[in-house]
């Protein structure tokens, strides 16, 4: 049985999910940097995440279960996710080094936008670049002029999420999408205590 304040948790969070953002990453080969990502992309409320490429799993404890709470699509290749991105209406946004690159505070959010992260040795891929409406930069100030794939998400993320935020209900899940979700949590929830509960019988004297 799922508690009362754990159904109310859940609604409050999905009050506050971001329909307008999404993430999307490309061909991470570390483990913890895609759970990474998917943690950060919980945290600032972004319920889409695309993961581009083959065999992504997430490490359970970088994650802390952040992949349960998120609808994540799989994509095989940069084409087919470029093509489900567009088709939903958003700007493609890719994290790189390429002119004229942009500050995360910068990217337009009048329209809904997906950030796109590549891999961690060689960035994004031609296909993405090809297919993308603007270069988000996080400026740096150091001698390092590189960061951890899953800390430049975050960085850039951010300031995007928030200023779609401030957009108001507008940039939310709908409260269809709401509602959809909710129910969702609430059946696995309930089925997963059942499982709980049964294991436990099992052990009993």
């Amino acid at each position: 049985m799922v508690t009362e304040s754990r159904l109310e948790r859940m609604q409050e969070v999905l009050t506050g999910r971001l329909g307008h953002v999404r993430c999307a990453a490309e061909a991470l080969y570390h483990r913890h940097n895609v759970s990474a990502i998917l943690r950060t992309c919980d945290a600032l409320g972004i319920h889409r995440v695309h993961l581009v490429g083959e065999d992504f799993v997430a490490t359970i404890g970088a994650s802390r279960g952040a992949e349960r709470w998120l609808e994540i699509a799989e994509h095989p290749t940069a084409e087919e996710a470029v093509a489900a991105i567009q088709a939903a209406g958003f700007r493609l946004w890719v994290a790189d080094f390429a002119e004229p690159p942009v500050a995360p505070e910068q990217v337009p959010v009048d329209e809904p936008v997906c950030v796109w992260v590549g891999a961690e040795l060689s960035g994004v891929s031609e296909a993405a670049r090809a297919a993308a409406d603007g270069v988000v930069t996080v400026p740096m100030r150091g001698f390092t002029q590189s960061l951890n794939v899953s800390v430049a998400a975050a960085l850039a993320l951010r300031p995007i999420a928030e200023r779609a935020r401030a957009l108001g209900p507008a940039a939310l899940l709908s409260e269809a999408e709401q509602q959809a979700i909710y129910e969702g949590w609430k059946a696995r929830e309930a089925d997963e205590g059942r499982g709980i509960s049964a294991r436990a019988d099992l052990h009993q004297p």
